[in-house]
Formats: C-alpha cells, sequence, structure tokens
C-alpha cells in the first residue's frame, strides 16, 4: 500500500497555481512571523538599535556644534537627510547580516525556514523584505524625533514626498543587499571585524555629514564617495526634502539601480549557496 505525503502530493506537484499559492501563503507565514517576533520579543531592541546613533548624530552635528558657531544654522538642513539615509541604509543591513549570521552558524534556526514550502531563492528575498520594512520604520521615525531635537526644527516645506517614499524602499532594500552579502560571506568569529572595518568607511564617505557637489576641491574623496551606495540614498534623500545642492538625479537613479541589484544578486546566490550546503 503506498503513502502519499504532502511533500510528494502529485495534485500539488502537477498543478503550478497550488503550488504557487502555496508559496505565496509559505512566504507570508515566513514574513508574518517575523513582525509577530518584533513586535512582542524584540521591539525595544531594535529601535535602540537603529537609533541610538542617528540621535547622537542629531544631536551633537545638529544641535551642539551650531549652538556654539562651530558650523552654521543651516547646516541641520543639509543634515537631516544624510541621517534619514544612514538610518535606513544601516538598519537594513543590521537586520539581515547578524540575524544571518547566528542563524546559519549558532542557532541553526535558518533550517526550520529552509522546510517551508518555497525555495532557498524566496526564503532569501523574505529576508531582504523584511529587513527593508524595518528600515523605512526607523527612518521614519527620524523625523519626529528631529523636529524635536534640531534647532529649527524640520523644514519640509518643498519636499517631494513622492520622491521620498520610493528613496526610502529602494535605499532600504540596498542595505539589505549589502546585509544579505556580509551575512553570508562572513565566518561568524569574524563579523565584529568586518562590521568594525566596513561600517566606518561606509558612514563617513557616504555624503551623510556634507552634499556631495560641495566635494569639489577634493576632487579624489569625491570620487571615492561614488562607490558608496549610501551616497546616491543621502543625496537622493537631500534632493527630495531640501533645495541644497546634491547629485544629479540620473547618477543617483542609476548608482542606486546597480548597487541594489549587484549586491542583492551577490548576496542571494550566496545565501542558496550556504542553504544548500
Amino acid at each position: 500500500m503506498s503513502v502519499v505525503t504532502r511533500d510528494s502530493d502529485p495534485a500539488r506537484d502537477t498543478d503550478p497555481m497550488l503550488a504557487r499559492a502555496t508559496g505565496v501563503r509559505a512566504f507570508l507565514g515566513l514574513l508574518q512571523r517575523d513582525i509577530w517576533n518584533t513586535l512582542r520579543h524584540e521591539l525595544g531592541g531594535f529601535l535602540a538599535q537603529s537609533l541610538m546613533q542617528p540621535l547622537a548624530f542629531l544631536f551633537v552635528f545638529g544641535l551642539v556644534l551650531p549652538e556654539i558657531g562651530a558650523v552654521d544654522e543651516s547646516y541641520a538642513t543639509q543634515l537631516l537627510p544624510g541621517i534619514i539615509a544612514l538610518t535606513l541604509v544601516l538598519t537594513a543591513l543590521q537586520n539581515v547580516a547578524l540575524p544571518l549570521v547566528i542563524e546559519f552558524s549558532y542557532t541553526k534556526e535558518i533550517e526550520d525556514r529552509l522546510l517551508a514550502p518555497i525555495s532557498p531563492l524566496m526564503v532569501g528575498v523574505e529576508k531582504l523584505v523584511f529587513a527593508t520594512g524595518r528600515s523605512l520604520i526607523a527612518a521614519l521615525l527620524i523625523l519626529p524625533l528631529a523636529a524635536l531635537i534640531l534647532p529649527g526644527g524640520v523644514q519640509t516645506g518643498g519636499a517631494n514626498w513622492g520622491v521620498f517614499a520610493l528613496l526610502l524602499i529602494v535605499g532600504g532594500l540596498a542595505g539589505a543587499s549589502i546585509g544579505l552579502v556580509l551575512g553570508t560571506s562572513v565566518p561568524a568569529r569574524r563579523i565584529n571585524m568586518v562590521f568594525a572595518l566596513a561600517l566606518t568607511p561606509l558612514i563617513f564617505t557616504g555624503a551623510t555629514f556634507y552634499p556631495w557637489q560641495l566635494l569639489d576641491s577634493l576632487r579624489w574623496f569625491q570620487v571615492l564617495t561614488l562607490f558608496n551606495p549610501l551616497t546616491y540614498v543621502s543625496e537622493g534623500m537631500r534632493g527630495a526634502l531640501t533645495s541644497s545642492p546634491h547629485l544629479g538625479a540620473e547618477w543617483i537613479a542609476l548608482g542606486l539601480a546597480v548597487s541594489t541589484v549587484a549586491f542583492a544578486a551577490v548576496g542571494l546566490r550566496g545565501f542558496i549557496r550556504r542553504a544548500v550546503d
């Protein structure tokens, strides 16, 4: 007597619509599980990890330095878009890289996810989507917090909110893609060293604290910043929220598209390789 199991169900195997529906439900189930776990167990840690550093930058560079006359009062207007971009990219990066390192090496939780009736590729995509969603929340929280910290509040009278929303999605996905590369290529014992070596250049060459166009007198550094995906997110935010000088829109779009696709492709390939190993 033959026994038909769920994994060998011929109806499911021959019905692509049913298989697709099962995959969608499994994908949404993983996403729902991650969201619930964040709200139930990790909300405080998530907010602290995502907002502590940006708030310190806003306080020191946006409030303290203008107060003591070290920078012009208008500097806060140029700073805010960069801080939003930094929060967006780093939150997404950290929320992919660190959990993946833990799941692949210590808890082996990734094995439970890989048992879901979807391909390893879609498990990796779910990681990107979830981290992007987290980064959107953290970046949006910067606006009301900046309104409380900055002496002049938040000046967004001429903001292009449609472009801002698009940059939130694409910028978060870019950061998550970088995190996927790090999380699948770096051994657990070296992740702290890699973060220390990678995050500092990422932060300070990403046009976070300065408009890209004002680097003309430091041409070599201006060119160097173009290799950092954060530069395009920062400059895009600067163009969407302020009238400050910024990188051209076509270059921002090109830089974000190339960097996001490249890192996502490498990261997903690395995730599949680790998953099947």
